[in-house]
């Protein structure tokens, strides 16, 4: 077991084989102390994020090494994982081509795979889907050679020695052998994900199904409080997002730009994690339908209220008729805005976010959409003359820890790293910031080497093989194969959500390394 860094929150640990991430990875969550958020499993490593206020790295390292440690628990004493059958049509696109592949008949390979005991060994890719392992299956499947840009809910599929099954129509390159009817995941439901990490599986034939489509969150039946008009490029609900959800496949989402977040919502009462609107680059515009108050905070653009300027970072009375205008960003990105009360969203998993990558949550407004407060405002209206405050900069500099595959990297490419003046590409969203400079080259061991995919958390930063940096964000998957080069640090990640395309990055190491 080698335990690796991981940013500033959370420790990558790194065994042999699939069988010891299974054993770890129950070992932690029987002996899961407060202070630990996630714990993800994957095809070698098992990522430990924790709240270092609660639980800090150095007590996280050692609670995993006296995991490690225990005697192993004799499988008869060791609780009966869950198990759950998923019923199969075998009607996949592949299903000939891949037996053919394998030098099996179509029968033989279908036998096979119902005969096979599954486990999900982890979850990534999209929420629910389950990465399943037999030792009864021995076949190794080649992905597509081109990958489809549509595979439809409810595929099951092979690649490696890897069966899965598709909970929402995605983008993929494994080999389809059948569909499923079965609900993989559903965010409403008291068990949201099917294959979740342990469980047992196991495949049953069955005649045509239809799949039952997951409705997108309802709007709420709240009283409208204002009317868009004009939502601007890109207009979301959020809030604190969904921690301790990744070993689902769910990522945390939320708040790009948490501490502008916190102060919109302090500036106009509210409990601290109510739901408000993040709107990209300005340009939106709401008729009030009662009397408000709210606040904007984060990016800089004018606002107006009923004609009238009115400053940012300030609670403002939006009187009932009257037009609130955002204007271009003219530096930032996101506005965050607050109104009294919350903005009224369905829940998703305990959160009113939207995952603009997964999407779970509501879909983002659109003009006309009426929007309703939750009415959830806990303390008065401050009475605020001033807040420190000033736009984000065009040139960002953030701080970075260190990652746990710095070593696939030679020293010029880590110096080169923390030296460049990095360019945000136009690929800069929720989901991840991609970076323009001069590519980081791995070391020759790395560059012939694959990495399995391993846990990932917002602010990781992973170098693909064309060595330009990529930057995960809220929204972004929670396992991923390219070297985590470095870690964002928290206060990094803010102020990247307001990093525009073409602005400036500077990066400075927040620890030895990276």
């Amino acid at each position: 077991m080698v335990i690796l860094p991981f940013g500033d929150s959370a420790l990558l640990v790194e065994v042999d084989a699939l069988a010891d991430v299974l054993d770890l990875h129950a070992r932690l969550a029987g002996t899961r102390p407060a202070g630990v958020v996630d714990l993800v499993p994957a095809a070698r490593t098992v990522l430990v994020h924790v709240d270092p206020a609660v639980l800090p790295l150095t007590a996280a390292r050692a609670w995993i090494t006296a995991a490690d440690a225990a005697p192993r628990v004799p499988a008869e004493a060791a609780t009966a994982p869950e198990e759950v059958e998923v019923p199969v049509v075998y009607d996949g696109a592949d299903l000939a081509e891949t037996a053919s592949l394998l030098g099996l008949s179509v029968e033989q390979l279908v036998a096979r795979h119902l005969a096979a005991r599954w486990t999900v060994a982890f979850t990534g890719f999209a929420p629910g889907f389950g990465y399943l392992v037999s030792d009864d299956w021995d076949l190794d499947v080649p992905r597509r050679a081109t990958p489809r840009t549509r595979v439809p809910q409810g595929a099951v599929a092979l690649a490696g020695r890897f069966s899965g099954a598709y909970p929402r129509e995605t983008p993929g390159g494994w080999q389809l052998i059948g569909t499923t009817g079965a609900t993989l995941f559903d965010p409403a439901a008291r068990r949201p994900v099917l294959l979740r990490p342990g469980t047992r599986v196991r495949f049953r034939r069955a005649a045509a199904q239809s799949i039952v489509r997951v409705p997108s969150s309802a709007a709420s039946a709240a009283p409208a409080a204002f009317t868009v008009t004009d939502p601007g490029a890109l207009a979301t609900v959020q809030d604190a997002g969904r921690p301790g959800r990744l070993a689902d496949g769910v990522a945390r989402s939320g708040a790009a730009d948490l501490p502008a977040f916190a102060a919109a919502n302090r500036l106009v009462g509210n409990a601290p994690g109510a739901a408000g609107l993040e709107i990209t680059l300005g340009g939106f515009r709401a008729t009030a339908r009662r009397d408000l108050w709210i606040a904007a905070t984060g990016a800089w653009a004018p606002l107006h209220v009923a004609g009238r300027e009115v400053d940012p970072y300030r609670p403002v009375r939006w009187p009932a008729g009257t037009e609130l205008a955002i204007g271009t960003a003219r530096a930032g990105v996101r506005v965050v805005l607050a109104v009294r009360g919350g903005v009224a969203a369905p829940a998703a998993l305990g959160s009113a976010a939207t995952d603009t990558l997964a999407g779970i949550g509501p879909d983002p407004l659109r003009a006309g959409d009426e929007v309703a407060t939750a009415d959830a405002a806990r303390h008065p209206v401050p009475p605020v003359d001033s807040w420190p405050w000033t736009p984000p900069p065009d040139v960002l500099v953030v701080e970075v820890a260190a990652g746990p595959r710095g070593d696939w990297f030679p020293p010029a490419a880590r110096r080169a790293f923390l030296a460049t003046r990095w360019v945000v590409d136009a690929r800069a969203d929720r989901v991840g910031i991609r970076l323009d400079g001069p590519p980081l080259e791995r070391t020759t061991d790395a560059a012939a080497r694959e990495l399995p995919s391993e846990g990932m958390l917002p602010g990781a930063v992973q170098v693909p093989p064309d060595g330009r940096p990529v930057i995960l964000g809220p929204d972004g998957p929670v396992t991923g194969g390219y070297p985590v080069i470095a870690v964002v640090t928290a206060a990094g990640r803010a102020a990247l959500a307001q990093a525009r395309p073409g602005s400036h990055l500077l990066l400075r190491s927040a620890s030895p390394g990276p």
